[in-house]
């Protein structure tokens, strides 16, 4: 008779490889790679799902971890500095902020739950206290202000907006000249008589009408 075994599910290779390090107690720096190794792959088989996408990140961590088990049986290589290198370092990382990143989100789940729990009402005050309007002391508001201040600072806002009115002013002057210039544009004439375009053509205008008229 067969034994149905269920097995946990994982939210990747890397949710795996931290449950097998949790399960056997081993220090993540220092991790067995032969022991978990197989049961990582003992994993593997285990598994029945049919998505492709899952099981090929299973797949290359497998396959990651079969390559940092060959390498610890070979000599340790050297860097720059002269210090053996070991091959697990960049899993370790990988697998330190997987966890760092997994905590986060269960924090963050808990903040979730807590703030579900938060009930809060509208804020409803009485008309009396909802118009109620802090008293002034006008004499900290004017402070040590005088009337000869208070004149000069009086003098200076009509100056800006004098300023503003001739700078306003200059603008639509600039302006309209500029549109007439367009508008007439002034050609020489026979007998150096000028006459601008636009009252040339309303003389022909005015022509045209006379002769087009019954009356």
């Amino acid at each position: 008779m067969a034994i149905s075994v269920k097995l946990e599910v994982f939210e990747g290779p890397l949710d795996l490889l931290l449950h097998l390090i949790d399960k056997n107690k081993v220090d993540i720096y220092d991790i067995p790679i032969v022991e978990i190794t197989e049961q990582y792959l003992d994993y593997i088989r285990q598994m029945e799902t049919e998505d492709m996408n899952v099981m090929s990140e299973f797949l290359v961590m497998a396959a990651t971890l079969i390559d940092i088990k060959c390498r610890m049986l070979l000599p340790r290589e050297v860097d720059e500095e002269g210090e053996e290198e070991d091959p697990r370092q960049e899993l370790v990382q990988k697998l330190l902020e997987y966890k760092m990143y997994k905590f986060m989100s269960l924090e963050l789940k808990d903040r979730q739950v807590d703030a579900a729990r938060n009930l809060y009402r509208e804020q409803k005050l009485p008309p009396e206290v909802a118009m109620y309007r802090p008293p002034v002391d006008y004499e900290q508001l004017i402070g040590d202000m005088t009337l000869s201040r208070l004149h000069g600072i009086f003098k200076s806002i009509l100056k800006r907006q004098e300023d503003k009115i001739e700078a306003s002013m200059a603008t639509s002057k600039k302006k309209k000249s500029t549109w007439m210039r367009s508008c007439c544009m002034w050609r020489p004439m026979p007998g150096n008589i000028k006459i601008s375009v636009s009252e040339n053509f309303w003389r022909t205008r005015q022509a045209g009408w006379k002769l087009s008229s019954p009356f």
